[in-house]
C-alpha cells in the first residue's frame, strides 16, 4: 500500500508501542524534541495508528497483551513494507529476535537500553529510510518525468534541448550539435532519428577524428574493386548504408578540407560517387553533425569551409556542460546506478548526501561521460548499500596533494585571485543578484554559482 510522501524538512514520525505507561512516556520525552511521536499501549491501537498516519519508524515491544509483537510486525509490514521496525523487549530471546528480523524488523534491542545507543540507532534507521525514499523518488522521476529517449535531466537547459529535438525531428533539415566532449551529442542525434519518419531505417554514426585521412573518403563514399592498392573488393560507404535513414558525423571539425568539399557536393546534389566508380549514386540521407570546437574560429583559421558550415548548421543545437546543469547530477547518478546494478548484479540503493553534495559542487571537465565512468568505478568498489565519500577520488573531495609551489602554481593562484576580485566587484554592482551578475560577466548563472563555490566567494 502506498503512503503519502513526507514533505521536505518535516519531522520523521515514530510510533512507540508498549503496554507500560512509564516506558511509553520515557520514550516520548526522549524522542519528542526531534521527532513527531505517537504512543500506543496495545497492538490494536498500534494498527489503527499505522493505518491512519504516515509512520516512518515503530519501536515495538515484543511482549504485548492480546496480540504478540511479532504478529503486529507482520501486520505492519503487510500494510506498508517501507515502515522500519525496531523490536524492544526485556527478555533476550534469540529465537524471537531471529524470527522478527526474518519477517522484516530492522533490529532488536533489550531493556534496559542505553539512551545514547537508542538515539543513534533511531537516527541510523531513519537516515536509511530517507535515503531509500529519496532514491525511489529519483528513480520514478527518471522513469516518468525526466527521461527523454535516453537523455536524463530536469534542468531548464536540458528541457530546452528536449523541446528542440521534438520540434526538428520530423523535418529533413541538417542539424549541427555543439557542446563539450562528454555532453551526450550522439544521444541527441539518436533521439532525433528515433522520433523522425526515418526511425525504421538505419542510424549510422562515424567519428571523423578516429579514421585516418586516407581512409575517410572510402569509409564515407565507398570504393570499387581495384580502385586503389588494397581495394580487393567493392566496399559500400556509410552514405549508402544509411540510405533512407540518418548519418551522424561526429567531430566534423576534424574532417580534412578536401573531404569537406566532397561532403558539400554530396549534400547539395544528394548523390555520392564511389572511388573508382565513374558514376554517381543517388542517396536520401539526413545528416546530423557534431562538434566540440568552435567552427567559426576554424573558418577564420581556414580549417573549415564556410559554405559547408552554413549547409550543416541549418538547425543548431547546443548542449550545455554538466557544470551548468548541476541540478541534473542526482538524476544522472541514480540513472547510472540503476544501469550498473543491472549490469553487475548489485543492489546499491543510492548515494549518501555528503557524497552527492561533493558531486554537485565538482566542475566535471569530462561532463556526463566522466560522471558515468566514476559511478561505474564506485559501483565496483562499494560493498555497502549506499555510496559514501570514502571512495570518491581526491579531485572531487578537493584533496589535492601538497607539492612545492611552482611558478605555474603561483600564476594559477594569481589568476584565481583576479577572478574572485572581478566577480566580487560585479556582485557589488548588482547588489548580489546572481542573474544580473552572470549577464554582466557573459556567463551562465550556474557557471557563476560554480565559480563562487570554487573561489570561496
Amino acid at each position: 500500500m502506498k503512503t503519502k510522501k513526507r514533505k521536505k524538512n518535516k519531522k520523521a514520525t515514530i510510533l512507540v508501542v508498549d503496554d507500560e505507561k512509564s516506558m511509553r512516556e520515557s520514550m516520548r520525552m526522549l524522542l519528542a524534541e526531534n521527532y513527531t511521536v505517537h504512543l500506543a499501549r496495545s497492538g490494536k491501537e498500534a494498527i489503527e495508528i499505522v493505518k491512519n498516519y504516515r509512520i516512518d519508524l515503530v519501536l515495538l515491544d515484543i511482549r504485548l497483551p492480546e496480540i504478540d509483537g511479532v504478529e503486529i510486525l507482520k501486520i505492519i509490514k503487510g500494510h506498508d513494507d517501507s515502515i522500519e521496525v525496531i523490536m524492544v523487549t526485556a527478555v533476550v530471546t534469540v529465537k524471537k529476535a531471529v524470527e522478527a528480523i526474518r519477517i522484516g524488523a530492522y533490529d532488536y534491542i533489550t531493556k534496559p537500553f542505553d539512551i545514547d545507543s537508542l538515539q543513534e540507532q533511531v537516527e541510523k534507521v531513519l537516515e536509511k529510510r530517507m535515503l531509500k525514499e529519496e532514491n525511489t523518488s529519483l528513480r520514478k522521476l527518471i522513469e516518468k518525468d525526466y527521461q527523454f529517449e535516453k537523455i536524463v535531466g530536469k534542468s531548464r537547459e536540458i528541457r530546452d534541448v528536449f523541446k528542440i529535438i521534438d520540434d526538428v525531428a520530423k523535418s529533413n533539415a541538417t542539424i549541427l550539435i555543439s557542446g563539450e566532449s562528454g555532453t551526450g551529442k550522439e544521444l541527441v542525434a539518436r533521439a532525433i532519428h528515433n522520433r523522425s519518419p526515418r526511425k525504421n531505417k538505419l542510424f549510422v554514426a562515424i567519428n571523423c577524428a578516429a579514421i585516418p585521412e586516407n581512409l575517410l573518403e572510402s569509409d564515407l563514399f565507398g570504393h570499387e574493386r581495384g580502385s586503389f592498392t588494397g581495394a580487393t573488393q567493392r566496399q559500400i560507404g556509410k552514405f549508402e548504408i544509411a540510405n533512407g535513414g540518418t548519418l551522424f558525423l561526429d567531430e566534423i571539425s576534424s574532417m580534412p578540407m578536401a573531404m569537406q568539399a566532397k561532403l558539400l557536393r554530396t549534400i547539395q546534389q544528394r548523390e555520392i560517387e564511389r572511388i573508382g566508380a565513374g558514376y554517381t549514386t543517388p542517396v536520401d540521407v539526413r545528416i546530423i553533425s557534431a562538434t566540440n570546437s568552435n567552427l567559426r574560429v576554424a573558418i577564420k583559421k581556414y580549417k573549415f569551409r564556410e559554405d559547408l558550415y552554413y549547409r550543416l548548421n541549418v538547425i543548431p543545437i547546443h548542449l550545455p556542460p554538466l557544470r551548468e546543469r548541476s541540478e541534473d547530477i542526482p538524476l544522472l547518478a541514480n540513472h547510472f546506478i540503476n544501469k550498473y546494478n543491472r549490469e553487475f548484479s548489485k543492489k546499491i540503493k543510492g548515494i549518501k548526501k555528503p557524497a552527492l553534495e561533493l558531486l554537485e559542487n565538482y566542475d566535471w571537465p569530462g561532463n556526463i561521460r566522466e560522471l558515468e565512468n566514476l559511478i561505474e568505478r564506485l559501483m565496483v568498489l562499494t560493498k555497502s548499500e549506499h555510496i559514501g565519500t570514502d571512495r570518491l577520488p581526491p579531485e572531487i573531495k578537493g584533496e589535492l596533494p601538497c607539492l612545492p609551489e611552482s611558478r605555474e602554481t603561483r600564476l594559477f593562484k594569481a589568476v584565481q585571485k583576479f577572478e574572485a576580485d572581478f566577480i566580487k566587484k560585479a556582485l557589488e554592482k548588482t547588489g548580489g543578484k546572481k542573474g544580473q551578475t552572470a549577464k554582466m560577466l557573459g556567463i551562465h548563472r550556474n557557471t557563476l554559482i560554480q565559480l563562487e563555490r570554487k573561489l570561496h566567494i
